[in-house]
């Protein structure tokens, strides 16, 4: 890279480096800053702290296309040196806005502005807005290494977290009953996690408009939720085909590719013409036996997002053919939820989020429902600090031990740190059934591996 070059891009990194740790303007990185931009054709309002990146774009739609992955590094020896201060300039727009998020109370609107710049902030690292917040991969398209770029297959995950706790805060910092109540204001709101778990945990504060645009908040972060996990869920392998029941003779069912390979005998060289003698189908019955599926989940404080996620998940398993779900949330009492598993939105609304921890009471509630040990599969979502930790734990071992398939998630919190007790952690381990990542996806597999579907 040319001196030049490089004292572009020196200058744009300083300016961000002293906007997120100083907060105060330095004047002399400021005129500096947009002598490099007015140079290279950018747009001054990237330095514009007030400027979203959605109205930037939508002042400057080529810029969409740059955002997209400019995090991601480069693979190969020559980097194009022009291009790395324009990088510079993208990357310090939507760090500084995602990052710097200052202090004092938040609007309905800063919160929506916030939401969407960390959209583009997962966009540039080369994910799907949303990803890096709901628990997003491990790893992508953004984990290549490239002469003189970072690696960032460990940075992406711990990411997350970090975007998950601003906003967070951002959300606490809102005077949400003051919004809620005005429509206009209500109506600018983007349902997240922390969001919903603001609105579940003041629900009962709530009246008129107030509650009716917390439910309508909460049904529609429901629903899209909803969608992926259904989607993640359709993906799951289905049951063995069952060759015992002959194929349906429809036409959708039409296997053309074996019917002309075992008809080939009949092909006629003079009238170049196949004659067939007999169709062949595909077998599309499935292998089933009704499964019962018993989703216990600790509604504790630190609970909040497995509670969400658990519920939804059930509510799409309860929709599926022979597979009986069961639903109980616990703190010190235990509440079984399964007559309102079908709606995950009427679910949350009956839960009752904080409190202490004791699985004793969801247990005596648990033991009862399995009737067949080979045909259920017991998930157990907790952080598993609990009150009578021996107790509970031989409990969950005979379960383990009658035949049922017994599956521990550990805890994940609405900023995405997940945290066990150690003391279970070891002995799910030596039980064989050791704690899986609190993640949704794995839950998912977990599931798919044992019931039919």
């Amino acid at each position: 890279m040319t001196d030049a070059q490089e004292n572009r891009r020196q200058v744009l990194y300083w300016r961000l480096l002293s906007r997120l740790f100083d907060h105060e303007e330095q004047s002399t990185l400021e005129s500096a800053s947009l002598a490099v931009l007015q140079d290279i054709g950018l747009p001054p309002a990237l330095l514009d702290p007030q400027a979203g990146v959605d109205s930037i774009v939508q002042r400057h739609p080529g810029l969409a296309a740059e955002f997209d992955g400019v995090m991601v590094p480069e693979t190969g020896d020559e980097r194009d040196k022009a291009a790395e201060v324009r990088r510079a300039a993208l990357v310090s727009k939507v760090l500084l806005n995602v990052f710097a998020t200052g202090s004092g109370t938040v609007t309905a609107g800063q919160l929506s502005r916030w939401q969407a710049d960390a959209g583009w902030l997962e966009r540039a690292l080369g994910c799907r807005p949303g990803e890096l917040r709901g628990g997003g991969r491990q790893a992508g398209s953004g984990t290549g290494t490239g002469s003189g770029t970072p690696d960032l297959s460990n940075l992406i995950p711990r990411i997350g977290p970090e975007l998950g706790a601003l906003e967070a805060d951002l959300v606490k910092r809102m005077h949400l009953r003051e919004v809620l109540a005005d429509p206009a204001l209500a109506a600018q709101l983007t349902p997240s996690m922390s969001l919903i778990e603001q609105l579940l945990r003041d629900k009962d504060n709530l009246s008129g408009v107030a509650l009716a645009n917390a439910k309508s908040l909460i049904r529609r972060f429901v629903d899209e939720v909803a969608e992926v996990l259904r989607t993640q869920v359709e993906k799951a392998s289905a049951g063995a085909l069952d060759r015992s029941v002959p194929p349906k003779r429809v036409f959708r069912n039409l296997d053309l590719d074996r019917t002309i390979w075992k008809n080939l005998t009949n092909w006629s060289p003079e009238e170049e013409r196949l004659y067939v003698d007999r169709l062949y189908y595909r077998h599309t019955a499935r292998k089933t036996t009704p499964q019962r599926l018993i989703a216990v989940v600790d509604q504790s404080g630190s609970m909040v997002d497995s509670m969400v996620n658990c519920t939804i998940l059930a509510s799409i398993f309860a929709g599926l053919p022979k597979v009986d779900v069961h639903l109980i949330a616990y703190d010190t009492r235990a509440l079984d939820l399964t007559p309102w598993v079908a709606d995950p939105f009427e679910t949350l609304l009956r839960t009752q989020l904080g409190g202490g921890t004791d699985g004793t009471v969801a247990m005596a509630l648990t033991q009862p429902k399995i009737a067949e040990p080979r045909n259920t599969v017991v998930v157990w979502i907790s952080d598993f600090y609990e009150s009578h930790c021996e107790q509970l734990y031989d409990s969950m071992a005979a379960i383990h031990r009658s035949g049922a398939k017994f599956i521990p998630v550990g805890s994940v919190t609405s900023s995405g740190r997940g945290s066990v007790n150690p003391w279970f952690r070891e002995r799910f381990k030596d039980l064989g059934t050791p704690v899986i990542s609190g993640h949704i996806r794995k839950l998912v597999h977990e599931l798919k591996t044992f019931l039919t579907i």
